[in-house]
């Protein structure tokens, strides 16, 4: 029996399986086209960017630690990563781009100048891939950044520069979704904050919100592009107090009607981003994820199918909020082949949605109303060996990639071929 013959009987048996629980496998694969997850172009080359050769960070609470070969070089080289990587994973994905990385043509052109045309070609190629794209304002790694504050500065000069700058971000992020056909979503996120104990914290958050106020004064259409802004518990620098808390944020964004930005390595570690998604959507029509994974602080390791992101996904899942709720990944890991940690976390992420869409919630629900709580939890520990993994390989078979491990090797070959040489 060939592999492909295998993939399929144990995917009817699974199937069989999943239907004496009341879940139709053949319907779930059909949801899973609801769900486009945003590659994060930073990853292709540690948050470098193309600004000038060879950039690097400097600042601003990002790190990218590990020096493995291959790095991106070009954005030609981002972009043929990037096409390896679309390749080997099912489903539907976008592109998340930073302003870091406009195709400037060896033009040194300053963040408060970066236009339409800088991004052109990368619309071209999100085009061409039938891709949409989300975007971000780069508020780190400047001179104008160095003392630790963007919109937040009480340096009047760089503040209206970082406004500026945000602005213009989310001009080109309205042409990106209007030329593409789909809603751009525009994320801000800023470092700024306060190594140790500040006084006035009360007067750096009256400046971020003017300074918002000020970059979002022009509305576009939603179904160009969509403003969220993104918090932080803390970050390198910032350790004492970080301007842009979860709860400024969160009272802006419902404030203002903007989505709310919620990256799971952004809070406390006792604190888990599933438990969020349903309260924030009480109060505000959209949420933007960033999904990484966290060891100890922000760390942005590769995502991997553990507790807290399955808690993610169910959340989604169990309440119908695909049409809510934005995907995109966030983590840099400069220590393993970057194709492969793309790889790695994107069908990680895709796994904890697809295993929660083959959960029987409405049957789970019914227990808990019931108060047949050792029900549930029994029901919730046998869903755990159930046989998801046939149905992701069917998956995978259906969307014509590499089944199981079978990426690696084309990885390797990739590495071989192409990583190497650079």
């Amino acid at each position: 029996m060939s592999k492909t013959e295998l993939i399929k009987k144990a995917y009817e048996i699974a199937k069989e399986q999943y239907a004496a629980l009341g879940v139709d496998t053949d319907a779930v694969l059909k949801k899973m086209s609801e769900l486009a997850i945003s590659l994060h172009c930073w990853q292709t080359d540690d948050v470098g960017g193309f600004e000038t050769p060879d950039a690097t960070l400097s600042g601003g609470g990002i790190q990218a630690t590990g020096n493995y070969p291959g790095k991106a070089k070009s954005i030609a080289d981002v972009r043929a990563d990037l096409e390896k990587v679309l390749a080997l994973l099912p489903g539907k994905q976008r592109l998340n781009l930073h302003a870091i990385y406009g195709d400037f043509q060896g033009e040194l052109v300053d963040r408060d100048q970066i236009q339409v045309k800088h991004f052109q070609s990368w619309i071209d190629w999100c085009k061409s891939q039938g891709i949409g794209m989300d975007f971000n304002a780069s508020c780190f790694s400047h001179p104008k950044a160095a003392d630790g504050f963007t919109l937040a500065s009480k340096n009047e000069e760089n503040r209206k520069f970082w406004v500026e700058h945000v602005a213009r971000c989310r001009a080109i992020a309205a042409e990106m979704g209007k030329q593409l056909g789909t809603p751009c979503v525009h994320n801000t996120w800023i470092p700024d904050g306060s190594k140790d104990v500040p006084v006035d914290r009360n007067g750096y958050r009256k400046i971020l919100m003017k300074s918002l106020d000020e970059a979002m004064a022009v509305d576009y259409p939603k179904e160009y592009m969509k403003d969220a802004v993104e918090s932080k518990v803390f970050g390198i620098g910032a350790e004492a107090m970080t301007v842009g808390s979860h709860e400024f944020y969160m009272g802006y964004a419902m404030k203002n009607n903007k989505m709310i930005c919620l990256d799971n390595g952004h809070f406390h570690p006792t604190e888990v981003v599933g438990d969020k998604i349903s309260s924030c959507l009480l109060y505000v029509d959209e949420v933007l994820l960033h999904v990484t994974r966290p060891i100890r602080w922000d760390s942005d390791h590769v995502v991997t199918l553990n507790e807290e992101i399955q808690l993610i996904a169910s959340e989604i899942v169990r309440n119908d909020f695909m049409s809510r709720v934005k995907v995109g990944l966030d983590f840099f890991d400069a220590s393993i082949n970057r194709i492969g940690a793309y790889v790695v976390g994107t069908r990680a992420a895709q796994k904890a949605f697809l295993i929660a869409m083959l959960e029987p919630t409405k049957s789970l629900i019914e227990l808990e109303e019931a108060g047949q709580n050792f029900e549930r939890l029994a029901m919730l520990e046998e869903l755990k060996t159930m046989p998801f993994a046939a149905v992701w390989d069917y998956y995978c078979l259906q969307e014509n990639v590499p089944v199981g491990i079978d990426y690696i090797a084309e990885i390797q070959q990739y590495e071989k071929d192409v990583l190497s040489k650079r």
